[in-house]
């Protein structure tokens, strides 16, 4: 089985380091369009079965050409080249693990061109949209009926500094993306959009990480998959108290806008000056990192009231080198990608992580992600 693994950051050199462990990977090809950042991937790796490629990713014709001769893929690539990798994917008829979530309508309309390709394009197929994903799925079918999921993930740093008690976990322009995409949720049944940054919220977790706050944020695939199942469902993401407020302010004055703006002669997008003013703030002095996570789904199981929850607090991975946001992202895909390999999954079409392991494949899953490092605790609430 040859695999490819496009992008070769911080994420995707995590993903092909641990697949390189997997036995059947017969091939990892590591692909980005940068040479240095490939070198780096390979000497972490320190496997001879991985090996490197310098292409373009920058169009569907590039990575379809990459993708030639590809059983599988693993997308590790920005926002913007999501589409055209499924797109790619379905021509090359290579089945492709996909980390980004967005634009989800967008990719479930590929889902019949997946299908006839007899390809299985899992898009989201992280932390968040991935574990919180297919948790909240779970949650649903544990009930009779469900009334309430709330999904929470924030990647942390362990050593917050000021001004904005949080360093870049990941893309600083995938970040600014969900500061400034408006949230789509479950409200009474109905799918509906609402503004950035909406419904402050206080949320606590157990030591080192204490009191956080929270906004609602997209719920990607989950608010269109899990309609029908339950009445109400929010995504919200974490993060230390005074952070939102900051975010606010800086979003209401304008400088979170990509409309650009002429300064004398020139044609600028504040959200792009934005990134680079805000890159050096966000960079901590610490690269020690703490993944929070937290699902909640309440109902009606026989006639009595029930609350399944699921919560993680991963840190940084000390024996392997590598932040928890990299970890907890990466190996979801690795392990959705090892099942379509070994054929634990079969499906074929474009089909989201939480219809993927619900039911007979989720505490097997669950205890794969717990051999691998990454541990979720449950717990069940029953109220008379």
């Amino acid at each position: 089985m040859h695999i490819f693994v496009l992008g070769t950051g911080m994420i995707g050199t995590t993903v092909v380091t641990e697949l390189a462990k997997y036995a059947g990977a017969e091939t990892i090809t590591a692909v980005d369009i940068n040479q240095a950042s490939i070198d780096k991937c390979l000497a972490i790796a320190d496997n001879p079965r991985v090996i490197g490629k310098v292409a373009a990713l920058a169009t569907e014709g590039d990575i379809a050409e990459v993708l030639k001769g590809a059983d599988l893929a693993i997308g590790c690539l920005p926002h913007s080249l999501s589409i055209p990798a499924i797109k790619a994917a379905i021509s090359s008829k290579c089945h492709l693990v996909d980390l980004v979530g967005s634009h989800f309508p967008e990719k479930l309309a590929l889902h019949e061109q997946a299908r006839q390709a007899g390809v299985l394009i899992v898009p989201g197929c992280g932390v968040a949209p991935g574990i919180t994903n297919f948790l909240a799925a779970q949650g649903i079918e544990l009930l009779d009926r469900a009334k309430e999921a709330m999904l929470a993930c924030g990647g942390i740093p362990r050593y917050p500094d000021p001004p904005l008690g949080y360093q870049v976990v990941y893309r600083l322009e995938s970040l600014l993306g969900l500061y400034t995409k408006p949230a789509t949720i479950i409200r009474n049944g109905e799918i509906v959009e609402l503004v950035p940054l909406s419904d402050l919220a206080d949320m606590t977790f157990p030591a080192p990480v204490g009191l956080c706050e929270t906004v609602i944020t997209d719920a990607h695939s989950t608010a269109f998959m899990l309609q029908g199942k339950v009445e109400n469902l929010i995504e919200r993401t974490i993060r230390y108290p005074g952070h939102w407020d900051k975010m606010r302010v800086l979003s209401e004055l304008g400088f979170l806008d990509e409309t650009p703006v002429s300064i004398k002669d020139m044609e600028l997008s504040p959200k792009l000056f934005a990134e680079k003013i805000l890159a050096p703030k966000m960079s901590g002095h610490s690269i020690e990192d703490i993944t929070v996570l937290r699902v909640e789904v309440s109902g009606v199981k026989q006639g009595r009231q029930t609350k399944h929850t699921w919560e993680m607090i991963d840190l940084y991975d000390h024996e392997r080198k590598i932040t928890s946001m990299a970890k907890t992202t990466a190996i979801p895909a690795l392990l959705i990608s090892q099942w379509i390999v070994d054929k634990k999954i079969t499906e074929t079409g474009v089909i989201p992580i939480e219809s993927l392991i619900v039911r007979e494949r989720f505490q097997p899953f669950l205890t794969e992600l717990s051999h691998l490092g990454i541990e979720i605790e449950y717990k069940e609430e029953i109220f008379d």
